[in-house]
């Protein structure tokens, strides 16, 4: 028989017939689909098709491929209830077999369920129920930046409240079995009564316990095992034998066993709730970035409204001292502009009208009036915030291992001690049920695999949290761990190296003109205060604003003719001194000076007498070189790549300390991307770092992209990594965090697995019983939490560190 399956999409950018003929056409032809109809005026395909040869994401490909799009959201979630790897394993296969769920990310540690899923087949309704239904609550996630503090804050104070119940019942088990290893100890006789320790443990097996028996239900009824089956099969093995001892055999009882697990596993749960709080702490530091409230004019009046509120095209006023609730440019006023919290530059940046400001950063002197251009969740801050979010909630590659360890595991752990258990009971202590019974808690206990679920994503959610506040922005686990495997880095010349603009460097006056370097500077000004020239802004800059010149006329490729006060000056390369007529002899040699050092030479020529060369360059940055170093000293290739010409690229590079042989000049932008995946083909890692809109490409190409902050908002959407200052080093900065984090999840994944693989024989030999087991078990949990935490001292930009 066989078996079909209907799936319908949302179809985006279709305008008529002919283009729903072209999408039906084509879903026609895949394997396995048997029909599909689209429909241009309700934008809807319906497909029909054999899900043993074809499935959504494989007709979404098509769709798009055949260029239109379809609408596939990406739904963020808070998940409560979680304890173990296992548990969010159960919630991904879950949602993942609901028709319309793409792809589906469940982080233990943030928990939080992210899916992405088919607009036209299933709602978030139906994803929240399905969570529900699998035996986890769900809560929405806050818009301004989804921290769930209070769903998180609530479900530490419900462990909190079923620990102490569990410790206070259990207090008197824990003096009465110190009382047997401790036999001078001298206790009333009631403790040593088995109907009062029974009276004691039933409640914390069936109250604090019921947490352990729910899950554990839940991850059964799902067919999958996690670390609730196996406390909740240890201690009720404890319990069912001495309630049995109790009230049938007349043996000795094992009470304690069971219910002191139960408290020290949920101890560890609550110190592991506390410390996972700690990992989010980035989130919340950058949401408190934020101004509350805003004073906005609206009709002449100033009112003081939540910021959330402003709307786009409102007029704003921020007075000294006050923080810039959202994205403008300056109408009126001038002040300077702490943005700190952006670039992580300490200096003040001065604003003027025209000049762009981003929200949170602090108005320092004057009165500014701002018109607002982005709000909301379109700020500079706000996508910043949703940028770690979605790292903090990604999966690195790494966790993979963890993921298929942990989904093995648990079975493996029973198998292990059902095995103790007949071991005991018939070849080590025969017949010796009580014996056996321990053994057997003991492993069950013991090898929880919480540990190993929290290995992972703890260390990525604390090295993107610190990357974040170190002004590093990473858009996914992945890209953290691929960029600590790069052995060469691309460096863009123009706006990475330098600072992307022209700047006059030098200026050499002509002996015997009788002309000041004052006067020279007055004559420059003028002349190129009328051009637009990036060359000639250059010179404006320098020399100081001035009166424009009498007449003016630019020669394109050569320079500008004008009349100032009288004088015919002319100002621009040697083609144009040339054409004028105009001698250069006794300044070429100063000129060709210049041009070695790759700086462009300009001259001054007036009333037919070269006056002065000027040397115009785009200026290396200041860090530039130590970036380089750094980079070399980790153990780097660094290349330049760049579409100037070969002697300026040469320059350019000597100044930065990059080698002369691993210079690519010019390359024209759309061979940038060619030029980074040659450089891949010979094996190596390839971590490009660029600025401009002519760079995304290149960005893409590369294992891992990084772009300067300070640039296009192209290059920083395409990028893996975003520096935010426009601080070389960051790029540097950034392979050191991602080093640093993977050996912190290697660390983990060690002490994790280095308590299962030790413990366990130990458990199984019967020389630790289920109390200390518990034990063992919670510390291991707060063990690979708290060494993640040590990641939240860590400074990417320490070259020590």
């Amino acid at each position: 028989m066989i078996v079909s399956r209907q799936s319908s999409f949302t179809v985006t950018g279709m305008t008529c017939a002919a283009c729903a003929a072209g999408v039906e056409h084509h879903l026609s032809r895949l394997p396995g689909v048997n029909s599909a109809e689209v429909n241009v005026a309700t934008g809807r395909a319906v497909v029909e098709y054999d899900p043993a040869r074809a499935d959504e994401k494989l007709l979404i490909e098509k769709i798009k491929e055949t260029g239109y799009g379809v609408v596939t959201p990406r739904y963020d979630v808070g998940v409560t209830g979680m304890t173990c790897a296992a548990c969010a394993a159960r919630i991904t296969r879950g949602l993942l077999k609901m028709p319309g769920v793409l792809e589906a990310n469940v982080n233990l540690a943030l928990g939080r369920a992210t899916i992405v899923y088919n607009h036209a087949e299933v709602t978030p309704a139906d994803i929240r129920a399905k969570i529900v239904d699998t035996g986890y609550g769900v809560f929405e996630l806050e818009e301004a930046g989804r921290s769930g503090k209070d769903e998180r804050a609530a479900e530490i104070a419900r462990i909190r409240f079923l620990f102490i119940v569990s410790a206070v019942l259990s207090l008197p088990l824990l003096v009465y079995m110190l009382a047997m290893l401790l036999p001078v100890l001298s206790l009333p006789r009631f403790l040593f009564n088995p109907y009062f320790q029974f009276a004691l443990a039933t409640p914390v097996q069936f109250g604090p316990g019921l947490f352990f028996y729910r899950d554990a239900w839940f991850g059964l009824k799902n067919r999958s095992a996690n670390m609730a089956v196996l406390v909740a099969m240890g201690t009720s093995a404890a319990y069912v034998y001495s309630v049995w001892a109790v009230f049938w055999g007349h043996r000795e009882v094992y009470f304690e066993s069971g219910a002191l697990v139960i408290t020290l596993v949920l101890l560890g749960k609550m110190l592991e709730a506390f410390a996972k709080g700690r990992t989010s702490e980035a989130i919340r530091k950058l949401m408190g970035l934020a101004a509350p409230t805003a004073r906005v004019l609206r009709d002449g009046v100033e009112t003081e409204v939540p910021a959330e509120e402003v709307a786009v095209g409102d007029l704003v006023l921020v007075r000294p001292g006050e923080k810039i609730p959202v994205d403008g440019v300056v109408t009126e006023g001038h002040s300077a502009v702490d943005e700190s919290m952006l670039t992580g530059e300490s200096m003040p940046v001065d604003k003027a009208p025209g000049d762009a400001v981003t929200g949170s950063t602090i108005n320092s002197l004057g009165l500014l009036r701002i018109q607002a251009t982005r709000v909301g969740r379109d700020t500079v801050l706000a996508r910043i915030i949703r940028t770690v979010e979605a790292a903090q909630g990604s999966k690195a590659p790494v966790q993979r291992l963890a993921d298929v360890i942990s989904s093995y595991f648990v079975p493996v752990v029973v198998a292990v001690a059902v095995l103790a258990f007949w071991g005991w009971f018939l070849v080590f202590d025969p017949g010796n049920f009580t014996r056996a019974l321990l053994a057997a808690t003991a492993v069950l206990v013991v090898a929880c695999p919480c540990a190993l679920g929290l290995a992972t994503p703890t260390s990525i959610m604390v090295g993107t949290g610190r990357g974040a506040e170190s002004g590093i922005l990473i858009k996914g686990g992945e890209h953290l761990e691929n960029a600590h495997r790069l052995g060469v880095i691309v460096l863009d010349k123009t706006g990475t190296l330098t600072h992307g603009r022209p700047t006059v460097t030098a200026l050499v006056l002509a002996p015997g003109t009788g002309l000041s370097r004052d006067e020279v500077l007055c004559l420059a000004g003028r002349t190129e205060a009328g051009s637009e020239h990036p060359l000639a802004r250059a010179v404006v800059e320098y020399a100081g604003a001035g009166q424009a010149a009498e007449e003016f006329r630019a020669v394109p490729g050569r320079g500008v003719l004008a009349a100032v006060d009288g004088h015919r000056v002319a100002f621009g390369n040697a083609r144009l001194m040339e054409e004028q007529g105009i001698s250069r002899q006794g300044m070429e040699r100063a000129a060709l000076e210049l041009e070695d050092q790759g700086v462009t030479a300009m001259y001054l020529a007036v009333d037919g007498e070269v006056a002065a060369v000027f040397g115009v360059s785009d200026t290396i940055k200041e860090n530039a070189a130590r970036a380089v170093a750094e980079l070399e000293e980790m153990g780097l290739r660094v290349w330049m790549i760049t579409g100037d010409n070969p002697r300026t690229a040469r320059s350019v590079a000597r100044a930065a300390g990059i080698d002369a042989g691993r210079v690519l000049a010019g390359i024209l932008p759309e061979d940038k991307a060619r030029e980074v995946a040659r450089l891949k083909s010979t094996g190596a890692r390839v971590g490009m770092v660029g600025d401009g809109i002519n760079d995304a490409p290149a960005l893409a190409t590369a294992d891992v992209g990084f772009a300067i902050g300070t640039g296009t908002d192209v290059a920083m959407e395409t990028a893996d990594i975003t520096l935010m200052s426009g601080d070389l080093r960051g790029v540097a900065a950034s392979i050191r965090l991602s080093r640093a984090t993977m050996r912190n999840i290697r660390q983990n994944l060690f002490w994790a697995l280095f308590y299962n693989v030790i413990l366990i024989p130990v458990a199984f030999s019967g020389h630790i019983s289920p109390v200390i087991a518990g034990a063992a078990m919670a510390f291991s949990s707060v063990s690979v939490v708290s060494n993640a935490l040590r990641m939240k001292r860590y400074d990417p930009f320490a070259v020590n560190g």
